[in-house]
């Protein structure tokens, strides 16, 4: 079982992966979410590169996504869960465009973290208009 920061890190990890391109956007946001958010405050941003290679390490394995989720599934309460979508959809939508892999990643974590559909929709908009691009 993972601690409630690794868990919601490896939730970003996962959506920035998804399209094989972890770009400098998503890891920027990545590194001002957990500066912002509360459910870091006491987290110590020099775990953030051990714990994000530790997800994709996990990822190499076949069945590595299914794992990664089901660990994030088992350390999150139902609150912080929501929490993991919305961040995931944060560093989806931090470089103005979704892949069709990133759109999937998504589905696949708001049905095995039991987001009901209204709020991922609430939750998705939120994250597309905190990013859109002029």
């Amino acid at each position: 079982m993972l601690d409630h920061h690794s868990a919601l890190i490896y939730a970003m990890v996962l959506a920035s992966a998804a399209d094989q391109d972890m770009n400098d956007e998503e890891v920027e946001i990545m590194s001002d979410i957990i500066k912002m958010l509360p459910a870091f405050k006491d987290y110590d941003l020099n775990q953030l590169s051990s714990t994000a290679r530790a997800c994709a390490e996990m990822l190499r394995d076949e069945e590595g996504l299914e794992l990664a989720v089901e660990k994030i599934r088992e350390s999150l309460s139902d609150p912080l869960r929501e929490t993991a979508y919305a961040l995931a959809c944060d560093v989806v939508a931090a470089d103005g465009f979704a892949t069709q892999e990133e759109l999937r990643l998504l589905e696949l974590l708001r049905h095995r973290l039991d987001v009901p559909r209204l709020e991922a929709a609430a939750i998705e908009r939120g994250a597309a208009a905190r990013f859109r691009q002029v």
